[in-house]
């Protein structure tokens, strides 16, 4: 074994000592993480002293002023009057059977035609129970025709059941798409329960396949509101996408600097501190960086294995302190494999 390269090693040991600094360059993280799990203690970086700035630095600085950090709340502080907004309704659904399991005779179609005409008597003398029982054994009776779901769906909207209406709208619009009545009464439902957005999207559909006055009115007063939510989303949503965007430079800038840093470092000597006699420490005025296959040697897996073994480690470091002491572990095979592998990794006779 080359023991000189050991002596080598033994000064960049010391050089940890006298600057631990150096444990934080880039290059040497593995070795930081190695001595960290061995339950060592690093010393943080030391603070790098700020350069003065210049007076036009300064006012330059001054002037730009730091941009506000958006913060999550501010999507929340939409303020839209909730003016007829009610609580929603959570009554159990109508057992309705669907329209394809129930064979819809004549019969049953002139039955049902007869209690919707009953039922919209019963509404415009405002019995809004008689009504809606009426409706419903109306949709028992044929459950495929859409027009009597929005019917129902209309004696929901007058007894405050939005949810109800809803379902029945969604019915009604599976059976037909192109009925305007269906859209008309689901986008009143939202609008009692603020759903500015849907209610605005179905009274635009219902005005635009039936236009009527009374649509038309709910439509001016509900579209304001939901192009202002609309228009609050896109501005949280482009706030987000630009902080997204900074933090990203950031990171890329930072990334740079680092990178920078560690090909500087690499191209640097390494020396003691003048105080402990400068580069002329190191056998031949050599530093430990300059020492052939000391690079591989942190890089090895088997290496650095087998010195996380704390028998090995002391051993590795007796033996560093005084070569002389390999003697001791002769008959160790474990450390003598650790001291066989670093004769070969730098080219010395093999113990």
């Amino acid at each position: 074994m080359d023991f000189r390269k050991v002596v080598e090693l033994k000064a960049f040991v010391q050089l940890c000592c006298d600057n631990p600094s150096v444990l934080h360059l880039p290059e040497l993280s593995f070795f930081r993480d190695w001595l960290q799990g061995m339950g060592a203690t690093i010393p943080p970086p030391a603070q790098k002293e700020e350069a003065p700035t210049s007076p036009k630095e300064e006012e330059a600085s001054s002037s730009a002023a730091p941009e506000p950090p958006l913060l999550e709340s501010e999507e929340s502080e939409l303020e839209i009057d909730m003016d007829g907004v009610i609580e929603p309704d959570n009554d159990e659904p109508q057992e309705i059977g669907e329209p394809e399991d129930i064979e819809v005779t004549e019969e049953m179609m002139d039955k049902a035609n007869e209690k919707k005409m009953e039922a919209i008597v019963a509404l415009g003398e405002g019995e809004l129970d008689k009504a809606l029982a009426l409706f419903t054994e109306a949709i028992k009776l044929n459950p495929r025709l859409a027009i009597l779901f929005a019917k129902r769906a209309s004696v929901y909207i007058q007894m405050q059941k939005p949810n109800a209406a809803i379902r029945d709208c969604n019915r009604a619009i599976a059976i037909n798409p192109d009925s305007a009545q269906p859209y008309k009464w689901r986008g009143k439902a939202h609008r009692l329960l603020g759903h500015w957005e849907e209610a605005s999207k179905d009274l635009a559909m219902a005005c635009k396949l039936d236009y009527d006055e009374d649509t038309s009115a709910i439509l001016k007063e509900v579209q304001p509101k939901a192009n202002k939510i609309i228009e609050h989303r896109r501005k949280y949503e482009r706030k987000r996408e630009e902080r997204e965007i900074r933090e990203k430079k950031e990171r890329v800038k930072k990334a740079r600097e680092e990178h920078e840093r560690a090909r500087q470092v690499r191209g640097q000597p390494w020396v003691l501190n003048e105080g402990r006699g400068g580069a002329g420490a190191f056998p031949g005025g050599a530093p430990p960086f300059g020492m052939p296959g000391l690079g591989d040697l942190f890089n090895d897996p088997e290496v650095l294995t087998a010195l996380k073994d704390p028998e090995v480690m002391a051993a590795f470091q007796d033996v560093a302190q005084n070569p002389a002491n390999i003697a001791k572990y002769q008959n160790n095979p474990k450390i003598m494999a650790l001291i066989n592998q670093l004769s070969a990794k730098f080219g010395g006779p093999q113990a």
